[in-house]
């Protein structure tokens, strides 16, 4: 019985779990639907509720307003109307940091969540899966002795949380996978291992480095 039951679970949880996340996002963008008139929209001309129209209104705003802000006359709305926002004490700084960051992560001359990386975290003797955010700020790069990139480092299995970390590229390793790959890989806390693929198995050699000198051992052992 407990080995059915497990069964069953495996069966069940991750279809339940996928319908109540479309269902929730189908639920939300169904709130799009009161910026339509009373009377135009579908549950008023259908007489009944029909699930997924907001999705429908959803994409339509979203192409409309990227056909719009193409041209140099949207180009021009989409310029008064950040500056009207950056005039706004509170929204100023919520806002263009939001912007500066869906600027960089969805752009795409950008570097940012291109790469899966494996790093030296949380201590030297032990490695984890991170993403290359781009460069340090100049202001970082200038003192550092040597090329160093930015690393997200997320934490499992909730991605969205994780740690910011400066390291030297020389001590980062560029993973051959994808940065999906790479998540469903974290989020699963190891369980679901990307595809193995023969010619990357082929060429796989293991990483000899010294492991980094512990600072507080050194000081430890230092006369006086």
């Amino acid at each position: 019985m407990r080995r059915y039951f497990i069964t069953g679970l495996l069966i069940w949880v991750p279809l339940g779990i996928t319908l109540w996340v479309i269902s929730t996002l189908v639920g939300a963008m169904d709130q799009l639907l009161v910026l339509l008139p009373q009377g135009s929209r579908p549950s008023d001309l259908l007489g009944v509720h029909v699930p997924g129209f907001g999705v429908l209104l959803a994409i339509a705003i979203v192409l409309g307003t990227g056909l719009v802000s193409a041209n140099i006359l949207g180009q021009r709305l989409v310029r008064f109307w950040e500056d009207v926002l950056a005039r706004i004490p509170v929204v100023k700084s919520i806002y263009g940091s939001v912007k500066q960051v869906s600027d960089t992560v969805l752009s795409d001359s950008g570097n940012a969540f291109r790469k899966a990386l494996l790093v030296r975290y949380p201590h030297g003797n032990a490695w984890t899966v991170a993403f290359q955010t781009g460069t340090p700020a100049r202001e970082i790069a200038c003192m550092l002795p040597e090329e160093h990139v930015s690393v997200y480092v997320p934490t499992t299995p909730n991605p969205t949380s994780g740690f910011f970390l400066v390291l030297p590229k020389s001590e980062v390793v560029e993973l051959d996978m994808s940065v999906d790959e790479a998540l469903k890989y974290v989020i699963s806390m190891g369980v679901v291992a990307p595809a193995a693929k023969p010619e990357a198995a082929a060429l796989c050699k293991p990483i000899i480095r010294p492991k980094p000198v512990d600072a507080e051992r050194v000081d430890a052992n230092l006369p006086g």
